[in-house]
């Protein structure tokens, strides 16, 4: 153990871990991660980092931006946070 966090802390990476006891620390995220694999990932091949990579991030755009979600009035999550700080 002690071998992978010093790698971790020679590379920069700092470790995300749930308090003692809290499952729900993660459980957005999780989330997101588990959306995002079936509907981008799975049952598809990747042949660099950077196809990969690009791939996640415009992913991650069309999530924000366009993709509607019934319980946020089948609107964006960018959508929803402007039409209801708005009101």
């Amino acid at each position: 153990m002690k071998a992978y966090e010093h790698t971790l802390k020679i590379n920069k990476i700092f470790q995300s871990m749930s308090r003692k006891g809290n499952c729900h620390d993660n459980s957005v995220m999780e989330n997101f991660f588990g959306i995002m694999k079936q509907e981008m990932y799975y049952g598809k091949v990747y042949y660099s980092y950077t196809q990969l990579k690009e791939t996640i991030e415009k992913y991650i755009k069309y999530y924000n931006e366009q993709r509607i979600k019934s319980k946020m009035d089948y609107m964006s999550p960018v959508e929803y946070r402007l039409n209801h700080m708005a009101a």
